[in-house]
């Protein structure tokens, strides 16, 4: 299980604590200390989702909940969950969620 593979849970852990850093596969790989394609194996078989997509998913699924439960700007919420803009993460989110941040506030608040 994840719980028992300590590469996969230090990925998770750097993902968690560190939401707003640039990761990559490559970077997520070294903070671990295996190959790319060692820790790219692990996860996608550990987690059931490609890292990136695994690191996409918890971004927008964070971004979902500050939209409802807060009412701070976009781009506030983009600087914390690793967006470089209020843009992106509306680009993200949209192609992710199927509606935009502001729309799925107001359905959600």
């Amino acid at each position: 299980s994840t719980a028992h593979d300590p590469v996969v849970q230090g990925a998770l852990r750097a993902i968690h604590d560190r939401l707003a850093e640039p990761w990559t596969v490559l970077t997520l790989a070294r903070e671990v200390d295996v190959s790319r394609a060692t820790f790219a194996a692990r996860f996608r078989t550990q987690v059931g989702s490609p890292p990136m997509a695994y690191l996409t998913r918890w971004r927008l699924t964070l971004a979902a909940d500050l939209l409802t439960a807060t009412d701070r700007t976009l781009a506030s919420i983009a600087a914390d969950v690793g967006y470089g803009s209020a843009f992106a993460l509306s680009a993200a989110f949209s192609q992710q969620m199927g509606t935009s941040p502001s729309r799925y506030r107001r359905q959600h608040a």
